[in-house]
């Protein structure tokens, strides 16, 4: 393990001054480039050291970066970029061609080569000769900038979502706000599994980069990786979202015993709903360093709830951080009592910069309610001021009048033996306007009848929400953060009824 803390992906390993002078020049090519205050540039990257360091590189230049989605291609890409205005696109060479194809006349496209199998491109500048040419940028005259950073658009087109200016004072009290609950502090090792295109993980490395913290990045998530790597490297903090929790505790029992994990000191967890059982299972694992929060890309963490709290109020998500609050509204626009459920509006802590959507600021009024927001969750809060989540507004099924919430039903079917993963919905109802259906990923070589299915849900949960249809697949649409995009799999059977969803 290196004594003086870097950033390190793979076989990639920098110390905070290689990545400080990487930054300083790729400040000085932006510039060069024409790129300055209130620009945006893209990064169509995968997880590796150099995600952070063009991130810093791009700040000092006075610009944003953009961080995008590397799953997408086509019409998804030529959105991200058109309505981000991107004016250089940073992209892994497996990417470039999808860029070339998604991208305007003008915007520059610099090919960044992470494998042996060489260049995509050599029409392209090529980051590492690009960055050999470049006089170094090494103080900004700019204000310090946020990531624009898109939500997943799991159920329509993804929205840029534009924090407002702040000043340096703004920033520290952020970063009070944020490093006792994440664990982060002077001569911490933390560990970054998940996507830096997403929010949280991308909070957490830009945060463990601006304080020089060690920082392992895994390129991509694997459970007993991430052990092997606790081990290593010492790690002491990790953020991470259910499905890592579900795989790493279906790793063989003599698997997850070979590791030393006793440097971890906090573990802390958001992004999708956890079921109960798995919670458990990991604080009997790990003892209670396992942390939760509840939040946007728009709102930060509003809600928030350590490992004694969660066990005396199982299945929340956390109570309000500092100044936060919370409203559970119902349907005719006035808050509800505690124990009901509603439309989960929140007021994020007072250190938390405001936002709107890049290009759609009426968008974000539309979501706002007497100075609360939402962000399209479903919940309610107990007496103690605690909020439990119960779906996605957008996921709510109403069968002849009755509302049902879909994730009651998934983390149900996550304790029959057989089901790796799953995904419940609505589907026309002639009838009842909308039935269930549940499409159930099963582990290898398990094997279930629809039947089974639908008798556990009914000896588990009210008959009347047993699923009608039931449909096994390979693998469900799901990001790396654990959200479904139900969208695609609701759209064929509202294609087939005539409707549209």
């Amino acid at each position: 393990m290196s004594t003086e803390p870097a950033i390190r992906c793979d076989d990639t390993e920098r110390t905070y001054p290689q990545v400080h002078e990487r930054a300083a020049l790729i400040a000085g090519g932006l510039t060069a480039l024409g790129v300055g205050g209130g620009d945006n540039v893209a990064l169509l990257l995968r997880n590796c050291v150099e995600f952070l360091e063009l991130t810093i590189g791009i700040g000092l230049a006075g610009a944003s970066p953009v961080p995008a989605n590397w799953h997408w291609r086509g019409e998804e890409l030529a959105y991200l970029l058109a309505d981000s205005g991107s004016k250089v696109v940073f992209a892994h060479s497996d990417f470039v061609s999808a860029v070339a194809k998604a991208a305007a006349d003008g915007v520059q496209v610099i090919e960044v080569v992470e494998s042996a199998a060489g260049r995509a491109d050599t029409a392209l500048p090529e980051l590492e000769t690009w960055l050999a040419e470049q006089q170094p940028v090494t103080s900004s005259a700019w204000p310090p900038k946020f990531g624009v950073i898109y939500t997943s658009g799991t159920t329509g087109r993804p929205k840029g979502v534009v924090r407002d200016e702040v000043d340096i004072d703004d920033v520290l009290q952020m970063a009070a706000g944020l490093l006792t609950r994440l664990g982060l502090g002077s001569g911490e090792r933390t560990l970054v599994p998940a996507p830096m295109y997403h929010t949280a993980p991308n909070v957490v490395a830009t945060t463990a980069a601006a304080l020089g913290l060690d920082m392992t990045i895994m390129p991509g998530f694997d459970p007993e990786q991430l052990l092997a790597l606790v081990e290593r490297h010492r790690i002491q903090q990790i953020q991470m979202v259910p499905t890592m929790f579900i795989r790493l505790l279906r790793l063989p029992a003599e698997i997850r015993a070979k590791y030393d994990l006793s440097s971890l000191t906090k573990i802390v967890h958001s992004a999708a709903p956890c079921p109960v059982s798995i919670k458990r299972q990991m604080i009997d694992w790990l003892g209670p360093i396992v942390e939760e929060y509840y939040g946007g890309t728009e709102t930060g963490p509003v809600v928030w709830c350590d490992a004694a709290q969660w066990l005396a109020h199982p299945g929340t998500v956390g109570a309000p951080v500092d100044d936060a609050q919370i409203r559970i509204v119902g349907a005719d626009g006035t808050e509800v009592p505690p124990g009901e459920v509603g439309a989960v509006y929140v007021r994020p802590p007072s250190w938390w910069p405001g936002f709107t959507y890049l290009g759609d600021d009426a968008k974000r009024r539309g979501m706002e309610l007497a100075g609360f927001v939402t962000v399209g969750d479903v919940g309610r809060v107990d007496t103690d001021g605690y909020l439990y989540l119960t779906d996605r507004a957008s996921d709510m099924v109403i069968s002849g009048g009755v509302n049902i919430y879909p994730a009651e039903i998934e983390a149900a079917l996550s304790g029959l033996p057989g089901v790796r993963d799953s995904a419940v919905f609505g589907v026309p109802d002639e009838e009842f306007g909308e039935s269930l259906a549940a499409h159930i990923e099963l582990e290898p070589d398990a094997s279930l009848t629809e039947d089974e299915v639908r008798d556990y849900v009914r000896r588990t949960l009210a008959g009347y929400k047993a699923p009608r249809v039931v449909v096994f697949t390979d693998e469900l649409p799901r990001e790396e953060t654990g959200k479904l995009f139900k969208r695609t799999l609701r759209a064929p059977y509202w294609a087939d009824a005539g409707r549209s969803i």
